[in-house]
């Protein structure tokens, strides 16, 4: 289970679509003959001086030709971002010129690397990429995240911090540019730390109020989804009391008790008990109430990772219990 803010990506099935399924390096052999071309010069990002040290080269326009080059080689050393984009597109102009600010403030710790789908079809197709604007990162030759959308610039900031972390030890070039003074800030979101700071002193209503405030304003925000499951959960779980699991174990066809020791059992790191009993429960139940568990059940899968090979037992348990 993760704690309120350790949301899943919302990037994931993109990501995992990508990572370490698609071969960069194909696109050189695909390539025509132009390909043998010096690589586009870089163009620097809209607000900087050409030739300014923050900007030079920290976003470039990129071709078939020069893909292997300008993304694929230099991933090797540093960070490279590339943004799938084209003039028809709307969001792409919301984006774009955000990803640019972002890449000339990082002081070469990563490059952006603007792909023109239209122009250059097969690199939208290599990637495999159903809508756009989609944004891949690539680091060591491959693919390691990836989102699509135009999504709000802390959000963007924050992905960018966490594969900076990730890839630091990997890629020298990020090393170099935070030595001197590079990278990317970011900033916490006032409204995550009312709701963490409520959670942390059992304030488990003014969490679940402030979670639910977030997604008033945005109902796609996954981290907040996954805090406020797991702030009602918790809730519950303490609610429940320590005798909660002798009162259900005493009297089987208590549909609250069951609930509740479930909750118990999944919060004391005894998930495998917690599912068990609630899909026992549904094998002898029907209507409303069979709903009620299997309702209450799905909710519990959903604290931990999809992948998690409890979960994936018990949803199979599940599926073969209501059918």
């Amino acid at each position: 289970m993760t704690h309120p803010r350790g949301s899943a990506s919302k990037t994931a099935a993109l990501s995992a679509a990508l990572s370490g399924a698609v071969d960069l390096s194909a696109l050189k052999a695909r390539a025509e003959a132009p390909q043998k071309q010096p690589p586009a010069p870089p163009r620097p990002a809209d607000g900087g001086a050409p030739g300014a040290p923050a900007t030079a080269g920290s976003v470039i326009d990129v071709t078939e030709a020069t893909f292997q080059a300008e993304v694929v080689e230099r991933s090797l050393q540093q960070l490279v971002v590339v943004d799938l984009w084209a003039e028809w597109c709307g969001p792409c102009k919301q984006l774009s010129p955000v990803l640019e600010r972002l890449a000339a403030e990082s002081g070469g710790a990563w490059v952006l690397a603007k792909v023109d789908v239209d122009a250059n079809p097969r690199i939208a197709q290599l990637f495999g990429a159903q809508s756009i604007p989609t944004v891949i990162a690539i680091g060591g030759g491959q693919p390691v995240d990836a989102f699509s959308g135009a999504l709000p610039e802390p959000e963007i900031r924050k992905w960018l911090g966490s594969l900076l972390d990730a890839l630091r030890d990997r890629l020298p070039g990020i090393q170099a540019a935070e030595e001197n003074g590079g990278g990317v800030e970011v900033p916490e979101d006032p409204r995550f730390t009312e709701a963490e700071e409520a959670f942390e002193r059992g304030d488990f209503a003014a969490a679940q109020a402030a979670y639910e405030r977030i997604l008033d304003v945005e109902p796609a925000n996954e981290e907040a989804k996954t805090a406020l499951a797991q702030v009602k959960f918790t809730a519950r779980a303490e609610a429940a009391g320590p005798d909660a699991i002798a009162k259900a174990d005493a009297d089987p066809a208590d549909l609250d008790a069951q609930l509740a020791a479930a909750d118990l059992e999944v919060a004391g790191q005894q998930p495998e008990a917690g599912f068990a009993r609630l899909i026992a429960v549904v094998r002898r139940t029907a209507g409303d109430e069979r709903n009620k568990v299997r309702e209450h059940l799905v909710a519990l899968f959903e604290l931990f990772d999809s992948a998690d090979e409890r979960v994936m037992k018990a949803r199979r348990d599940l599926a073969s219990a209501l059918y």
